[in-house]
């Protein structure tokens, strides 16, 4: 199969076209009022950071007041734009802006976001002991549930109680939500009844997580009997959301005709004028494989509002990856790109899914390729995806060209995902036996730098596989810097048995 046309001419600058539609959008936003929000937004097409941004603004005369820029931050995180949001912080801070407690949380969030935890962790300690409150510990417990760190998380727990400053739902919220990313929603139920002996009352999300954590218990009555007991104790407190979240219970368990009964009530809850709703209604009919539903609630949507976002071309989308209705995909992705003020690299790779899905690869390379010329990226999910189809089809050669592109698209300042690509490739080679295959991309790692313990361990297990000794195992392995632990020694101990040059052949 021909695949030079994914990794010939790889471009890594934004086409005219895009640049073309950022100096517009910026030129119209100028001309219409001046706000500053659309020019802080635009950064995303034309680059550059907030705070030039800031200065030019200053420079044309304009006072860039701290409301203003409070609801900037606010705009910029609703949609995911954490590093400029923080970037109006530091432009703040530069001109000692006076900061209150709940700017300090915000700020918190932020730092996570874009550079880490220990970076977070270093913010809230340069805090002064006033700032240090309620307020900042809650949004460093956030930062710790966020990334699953829940001894950390359980730790400043016990401390905020200690302070009497953890007796509030959102903490409580926090704590839930933790357990359920770690997949142990057997520990929420607890945690509700832990609230009632303390007169802390459950909010809406509260309930929702109660709702979620019996849906992966598979215990549908147990859902059933929560929404039953807001209904009958509040009502005002079932939105919208508990009825998605309801639905969304029952999708999961294929009961498609409570699912869409419930949706129906979900409609009405939402009316015409709730966009996110209408997200929503798409994706869980779509669960319920019901295309005729995701058409109307679409065109409904597009009725409704005068302008389509990507977030909401992308929701339906999705769904139509989902459902297999690849023609209707086809038509929604063209009548994006024609339309669209920004390339959004998601819709790009929901449409590079659904077509390598069904064997479509020149059509999924098509769209990589206009993707690279009209976006920054990031790439990586994109030749993530056609690793795994390669893979799929045992060419591993094509797979690995893919791989070495993932690699050089991720920044050094990133988080890097790699390890989910590594991983197709560790399955695969150990499944095949395939010695030689594991490697090239030992040697591939080793000159990007990205080996390490786990990497080596798998190495390993597919000599063991294979039944092939390997006795400079341990040497190769002491000069890249590679920790041996004590899982690591037992394996070497099977592939080279006293470090001597051995044909023995490995027995399974």
């Amino acid at each position: 199969m021909n695949t030079s046309r994914v990794f010939s001419g790889r471009a890594r600058w934004i086409s005219t076209t895009a640049v073309e539609e950022a100096a517009a959008a910026v030129k119209h936003h100028r001309g219409k009022q001046g706000q500053l929000y659309q020019r802080l937004s635009a950064l995303g097409i034309s680059g550059g950071t907030a705070g030039q941004a800031l200065n030019e603004y200053t420079r044309e005369g304009r006072i860039a007041k701290k409301p203003e820029l409070e609801r900037c931050i606010k705009e910029l995180r609703k949609y995911g734009r954490y590093h400029h949001a923080l970037e109006i912080f530091e432009w703040m801070e530069m001109r000692d802006t006076s900061f209150t407690f709940r700017d300090y949380a915000i700020r918190l969030d932020l730092v996570s976001k874009v550079r880490g935890i220990a970076a977070a962790e270093n913010y809230f300690s340069s805090l002064s002991k006033p700032a240090k409150n309620k307020f900042t510990y809650g949004a460093l417990l956030n930062c710790y549930c966020n990334e699953k760190m829940i001894d950390k998380a359980l730790a400043l727990f016990k401390k905020m109680d200690e302070m009497n400053i953890a007796s509030n739902t959102l903490t409580y919220n926090n704590l839930m939500s933790l357990y359920m990313r770690l997949g142990q929603p057997e520990k929420v139920p607890p945690l509700i009844e832990e609230m009632r002996q303390r007169n802390i009352p459950p909010s809406t999300f509260s309930f929702n997580l109660l709702m979620q954590s019996y849906s992966c218990l598979n215990d549908i009555e147990g859902v059933e009997r929560v929404f039953n007991e807001m209904m009958d104790g509040n009502e005002k407190e079932c939105d919208w959301t508990t009825y998605s979240n309801l639905a969304a219970v029952y999708v999961k368990a294929g009961l498609h005709e409570k699912a869409e009964s419930t949706l129906i009530k979900l409609e009405e809850k939402i009316g015409p004028a709730n966009r996110l709703g209408h997200h929503y209604l798409i994706s869980l009919y779509a669960g319920t494989s019901n295309l005729g539903e995701v058409l109307r609630v679409w065109n409904s949507l597009k009725t409704n509002f005068p302008t389509i976002p990507n977030m909401s071309y992308l929701i339906f989308l999705q769904a139509l990856a989902k459902l297999n209705d690849v023609d209707g995909l086809r038509r929604c992705f063209e009548e994006w790109k024609s339309s669209c003020s920004s390339y959004d690299i998601r819709l790009a790779n929901a449409a590079i899914g659904a077509y390598l899905k069904n064997d479509m690869l020149v059509a999924a390379e098509s769209v990589l390729q206009e993707a690279m010329k009209r976006s920054k990226g990031p790439f990586f999910w994109s030749w993530d995806m056609f690793i795994a189809f390669f893979l799929k089809q045992n060419q591993v050669g094509p797979a690995l060209k893919c791989l070495k592109e993932a690699i050089s698209d991720v920044k050094d300042n990133e988080r890097h995902p790699i390890s989910v690509s590594l991983n197709k490739f560790l399955k695969y080679f150990e499944e095949e036996r395939d010695v030689d295959g594991a490697e090239e991309l030992c040697q591939m790692l080793k000159m990007v730098n990205h080996l390490d313990s786990k990497f080596y361990h798998s190495l390993i297990q597919i000599y063991i596989a294979a039944g092939k000794p390997v006795p400079d195992m341990r040497r190769r392995m002491e000069e890249d810097g590679i920790e041996i632990n004590s899982e690591i020694q037992n394996l070497l101990e099977r592939v080279c048995p006293n470090d001597l040059t051995s044909q023995t052949v490995i027995l399974e």
